[in-house]
């Protein structure tokens, strides 16, 4: 997904990222100049969908104005349709098989 807040904000006239922040802080959502310069950047870490709902009420918008899908981004499974195969350990040591605690078996595999 691409986050596009910028180009929604700037789509209203909203140029600039204490602007918005201040709106944002009318309706309640208190935004810190951090989180509000990755809001602003396109590149937040993460985003509440309680702060979503805010921040479209604010602009005036939709939620798929906001995040804009890529799926050219998803990796695609191996032409060959194989399974991932399991991660090895690096040691190259035996393997570890796990004993239940209260001394019962294992189910067979």
């Amino acid at each position: 997904m691409r986050w596009n807040l910028r180009l929604a904000a700037a789509q209203r006239g909203i140029w600039k990222a204490s602007e918005c922040q201040r709106m944002l802080a009318e309706r309640g959502l208190v935004v810190s100049a951090g989180k509000m310069s990755g809001l602003w950047s396109g590149d937040p870490a993460s985003i509440k969908l309680a702060d979503l709902d805010v921040i479209c009420v604010v602009l005036g918008c939709g939620v798929e104005e906001l995040l804009i899908p890529e799926p050219d981004k998803v990796k695609q499974p191996d032409e060959q349709g194989d399974q991932p195969t399991a991660v090895s350990s690096s040691s190259g040591g035996a393997s570890v098989t796990p004993k239940r605690r209260d001394g019962r078996t294992l189910p067979p595999v």
